[in-house]
């Protein structure tokens, strides 16, 4: 028996637990507040408004050493297309890892932070000329083809230096015993094909160029794989190919990347990869089977993306509304959703959403989650447990949210996109500002004609009127939250940046 047993009035009034699977690895609960990196959610969400996103820096340093711990120093790069920002790709220099990068824009971020580039890799199913001469202007380490046609069109974009490259390998149909979403049928993205004559060819071209040096193959599984036997399978095959094109055309294939999708738990109850248990495993299969096929052991390196940075990241909205169902079912719309995380609408993800800021006087009650935009999609967490007591104001954090959700946001019905800061140690540091409207008018050259002569005028415009937007909500919103429920409020420190 516990005491919520003995008194169920604390039903209403504990805050609720904090699964260690799903939040940072900072976060804990002080009375109704939710604190990460020593800072108080509530009070950020003051200071910065909402939606923001919030990333634990503790947390994805500590990440990063697993996986290095895992696959070995220098064998892991980071998979930026997950959540890029300047002060991010410092921290994963630091940690030693390298830089996987999709686009020109990626790699500009990285090159404006000095990352260095033999640790960068240029990837993508479908590179522009842009993106291929951006990668070799920097001196990227690696790059990986994935067709045909971009063999020449990185080698005419070669500036007198070997470029190292490997290949893009497709194995066909998800194999069994894999979990997760697998990766896209193969008739529907770019890579070469296990065992026919196009991956042959793309030997002969590659090895035919001076400018090219072929080192190894990629692959890749899939995404939120949490069990060992899709990759041990996926080691196997891809060794099997590796020790057939070494034998066949006496190419030495020194680096195998085992690619990402390592999965990471978003609900009570799901799975992440472990990935110590992981480490212990795969030396033990690559030896085996390199035995057997007759080659040397290959470097095998990973490219973790989501698995990096997902936990570390908070979410935070501010209720608009509630509606409540004869069935005892809670509707809550927030103020942000497809716009700044369009995975629920693309993939159905589901969240875990927490009430911080104030105790519950009532239990709770099966609730779903929706953002601002009215789309089907756009829907945050469905018919999960929160306060039956939620009101305009009140302040949800949702946890997971540091992976392919600014990436990936959008201008959708004009909504600017959320800032981005990390907290650690009791301070916050702007990793990326909140977008405003005159972002958004700057890139119509109508309209940004009109908002300098309506400012002429004195009519209040883009970041004028937004302020003017803000100071409504906030005396609209925030006093509704009870300051007798307030609880203890930390102040935010706040570094230079």
């Amino acid at each position: 028996m516990t005491l919520v047993d003995v008194l169920p009035s604390l039903r209403t009034s504990l805050p609720q637990r904090l699964e260690p699977d799903l939040w940072p690895y900072t976060a804990r609960r002080v009375g109704p507040e939710l604190y990460v990196g020593e800072v108080s959610l509530s009070a950020l969400a003051q200071r910065y408004g909402t939606p923001c996103y919030v990333l634990d820096e503790k947390d994805v340093r500590r990440r990063c050493g697993e996986y290095r711990a895992a696959f070995g120093e220098g064998a892991v790069s980071y998979a930026a297309r997950a959540f890029t920002s300047g002060r991010l790709v410092r921290w994963m220099a630091e940690e030693g890892l390298g830089l996987s990068v999709c686009s020109a824009g990626e790699l500009a971020v990285a090159r404006g932070v000095g990352f260095p580039a033999e640790r960068l890799t240029m990837h993508g199913d479908a590179k522009t000329p842009v993106d291929l001469r951006a990668a070799t202007e920097c001196r990227v380490g690696r790059v990986v083809v994935t067709s045909l046609q971009e063999i020449s069109r990185l080698a005419t974009e070669g500036r007198g230096r070997r470029q190292k490259v490997l290949l893009r390998v497709l194995l066909g149909p998800a194999m069994p015993g894999a979990t997760g979403l697998p990766a896209a049928p193969d008739e529907e993205r770019f890579g070469l094909s296990a065992g026919t004559e196009e991956l042959d060819e793309a030997v002969r071209r590659v090895t035919a160029q001076p400018g090219l040096e072929l080192v190894g193959l990629d692959y890749f599984l899939g995404s939120q794989a949490a069990r060992f036997g899709g990759y041990e399978q996926a080691l196997r095959r891809m060794l099997a190919v590796m020790a057939d094109l070494s034998h066949r055309f006496g190419c030495t294939l020194s680096e195998l990347n085992l690619g990402g999708g390592f999965a990471v738990p978003y609900r009570y109850g799901e799975d992440g990869f472990a990935v110590e248990a992981f480490a212990s495993r795969w030396p033990g299969v690559v030896r085996v089977e390199c035995e057997r096929l007759g080659i040397p052991m290959p470097r095998l390196t990973a490219t973790p993306g989501r698995a990096l940075v997902a936990r570390a990241g908070v979410a935070l909205y501010r209720v608009l509304g509630i509606r409540h169902d004869t069935a005892g079912h809670q509707l809550v719309a927030v103020d942000g959703g497809l716009s700044d995380n369009p995975r629920p609408a693309l993939y159905g993800a589901r969240y875990t959403p927490a009430l911080i800021g104030r105790y519950p006087t009532v239990a709770d009650r099966p609730t779903t989650v929706v953002g601002r935009h009215g789309e089907s999609g756009d829907v945050i967490a469905r018919d999960v447990p929160l306060p039956g007591d939620l009101h305009p104001g009140d302040l949800l954090a949702v946890a997971d949210c540091g992976a392919y959700h600014h990436s990936m946001a959008s201008n959708y019905n004009l909504v600017t996109r959320p800032p981005v800061v990390s907290v650690r140690d009791g301070q916050t540091r702007v990793m990326i500002r909140r977008e405003t409207i005159d972002d958004l008018l700057a890139r119509d050259p109508d309209l940004a004609a009109v908002r300098i002569a309506g400012e002429a005028q004195g009519r209040p415009m883009g970041r004028r009127a937004e302020r003017r937007s803000e100071r409504s909500m906030d005396r609209a919103i925030i006093p509704a939250v009870p300051r007798s429920n307030a609880g203890r409020v930390r102040p935010v420190k706040r570094l230079a940046s």
